[in-house]
């Protein structure tokens, strides 16, 4: 019998040495390809926090919010400290509001959750990095599903995959993975 995706990280991610003194693992591929529910089931199997890459980015900028979440969340993990963060506010669908500040007290394990998590930024940062993957069909369809009715979500979304798409051929993200996991022949991920 073949161990679960999630199991067979968490195993890995114990056996890798911390960097400076913490692990962070990143889970990070396109939108609406599981990696939200792999990283609530390894959070629960390393019993880690997560922190969402959402609480960051907007739909009017891709990856401009990176250097905001380096000195508010990455930086301070890694120098032994608390991350406090000011989150987006999503009541904003369409803007890049923020909105309230939350504290995730440091931990010897935390979990990155998001597109672009893991960007050529965190090499050596990290100590695992997990990359999740389904066909673009599939990944549209999820997340249409999952956000709420608003005029032009559909075109939000395309226009966002493409930029996700151009954003990781250059940055080789996918290439740097400690782990691929597919989730094109199931909606959850054990």
């Amino acid at each position: 019998m073949a161990i679960e995706p999630a199991a067979r990280i968490a195993a890995e991610v114990a056996r890798r040495a911390p960097v400076n003194g913490i692990r962070i693992v990143g889970v990070d591929g396109p939108s609406g390809a599981g990696k939200s529910r792999l990283a609530a089931r390894l959070s629960t199997l390393l019993e880690a926090p997560i922190i969402e890459i959402d609480d960051f980015v907007s739909w009017s900028s891709f990856a401009g919010w990176w250097p905001r979440f380096d000195e508010q969340v990455l930086s301070p993990l890694l120098a032994g400290r608390d991350a406090t963060f000011q989150a987006r506010d999503w009541t904003d669908w369409y803007g890049s509001s923020l909105g309230a500040w939350k504290t995730q007290p440091w931990a010897p394990t935390v979990i990155l959750e998001g597109v672009t998590c893991t960007r050529r930024a965190t090499i050596g940062r990290l100590a695992y990095a997990v990359w999740v993957e389904a066909p673009a069909g599939l990944r549209l369809a999820r997340g249409l599903a999952r956000d709420p009715e608003f005029a032009g979500k559909e075109a939000l979304w395309e226009r966002w995959m493409r930029e996700e798409d151009e954003f990781f051929a250059a940055d080789g993200t996918r290439e740097r993975a400690d782990i691929i996991v597919d989730t094109s022949e199931h909606d959850t991920v054990r």
